[in-house]
């Protein structure tokens, strides 16, 4: 949910740095709400270690890891998060 978060305070100028549109933003965050709602079946407790799948277009990953890379980390509270998604992120492209 931080990743969904950080997505929606990325300003205009930002979102074109990143070359994404807000119907680009919109279809992103669409993929992390898909995902959230399938993390609230996983008990409270163990959450902060499950692996949540997020089903996205293989068009979108690359524009993705360069919003983790350069954005998440000023946003990101949980460095072990952050690093948790850029290595799936990795290893999917």
């Amino acid at each position: 949910m931080e990743f969904a978060l950080a997505l929606l305070s990325v300003p205009p100028d930002e979102l074109e740095a990143l070359g994404w549109s807000f119907a680009d933003r919109k279809r992103l965050l669409d993929h992390f709400l898909k995902s959230g709602k399938a993390a609230q079946r996983v008990p409270r407790d163990e959450l902060g270690q499950s692996l949540i799948t997020l089903r996205l277009p293989q068009r979108d990953l690359a524009p993705l890891q360069r919003f983790a890379r350069r954005e998440m980390p000023k946003a990101a509270s949980n460095a072990a998060m952050l690093d948790r998604v850029l290595r799936v992120l990795d290893e999917a492209a």
